[in-house]
């Protein structure tokens, strides 16, 4: 996959142009944006043309509300790794400013999508809105493209079993600690992805060493106790386990900066600085504070071996 993240919108060369590709925050990568993407690959094959996406970093309502709690189901990497999955050829990333954020609706569709990006087919979910103070719609996209030489398509909501899929609606199942029903509206399981930061050691300590990983920015799952499965991207160390992974400010030590801490099974190496993806399976317990180590170690002991049944069930 091409990413092209860019510092500002200006023209593109040669054969990152003329691609059919899908607009939006992919906030998740739901199996909404899923249909909107396979539009676009139908489109992208029919036409032999780069499949891409087109999306905002950071993400729009980061700029318009940046004191607000996070939000964000997935980081950027996280969303690049998933879009990658998917067989998007064209990753274009736009710098969502005040300077994006000002442009009129007509702007938007002649200076990014035409004169920057020279898409030639776009995509879009029925809900997207864009252009200065929100003003444009899908289907003044789809007046403003056919003036601009771009074909618009716009895609239908998809609906799940308590109507339509959401991000909204994904990390309220995240919140209330149910990974396997947010998946159903994933369409995959939920995965936070970064880099392994310096921690405490606290495990290694008690014979539990853990991959520590930062969760800023990002709406966490239930504070607690996963079962996960783990895929180290880089390094020598690479490859998918399973694993045991607490979300959360571990009372027992006082600490108040949240973040991701996974133990992964039958594994031995350094990873410090190597990027992982840690696959949230299902939710075992909530975060406790034990009156000793002895106590606390006996049930890191009984959650792995419960997250090592749970995953040979899954």
């Amino acid at each position: 996959m091409t990413m092209r993240s860019f510092k500002s919108w200006n023209g593109l060369n040669g054969e990152d142009r003329g691609a059919c590709a899908a607009i939006g925050n992919f906030d998740g990568v739901h199996i909404g944006h899923q249909a909107v993407i396979d539009i676009a690959r139908k489109h992208a094959r029919q036409n032999n043309a780069p499949l891409g996406i087109v999306t905002f970093e950071p993400h729009p309502r980061q700029v318009f509300a940046p004191t607000a709690p996070p939000f964000r189901l997935m980081n950027a990497e996280a969303r690049a790794n998933r879009l990658e999955k998917m067989g998007i050829e064209r990753l274009y990333q736009l710098p969502f400013n005040s300077d994006l954020a000002s442009l009129t609706d007509a702007e938007f569709v002649q200076q990014v999508l035409v004169d920057g990006l020279g898409l030639s087919t776009l995509v879009v979910g029925q809900d997207f809105k864009f252009g200065k103070g929100r003003i444009g719609t899908a289907h003044t996209l789809v007046e403003l493209g056919q003036k601009a030489g771009i074909s618009v398509i716009i895609a239908d909501l998809v609906q799940g079993e308590h109507g339509a899929v959401s991000s909204t609606a994904i990390r309220q199942q995240l919140a209330d600690g149910h990974p396997a029903q947010a998946a159903h509206m994933l369409g995959h399981l939920h995965r936070i992805d970064g880099e392994v930061v310096d921690g405490e050691k606290r495990g290694r300590e008690l014979g539990y060493p853990t991959a520590n990983m930062s969760i800023k920015g990002l709406q966490p799952p239930k504070f607690g106790v996963y079962a996960v499965k783990v895929d180290v991207l880089t390094g020598k160390h690479k490859g998918s386990y399973g694993g045991a992974a607490t979300v959360g400010v571990h009372p027992m030590f006082g600490d108040n900066q949240a973040n991701l801490e996974t133990f992964i099974f039958d594994f031995s190496g350094d990873l410090y600085g190597e990027h992982l993806s840690i696959a949230f399976v299902e939710y075992l317990r909530p975060e406790a504070k034990f009156d000793n180590l002895d106590q606390l170690v006996k049930q890191i002991d009984h959650d792995c071996q419960q997250a090592r049944e749970t995953l040979a069930k899954n």
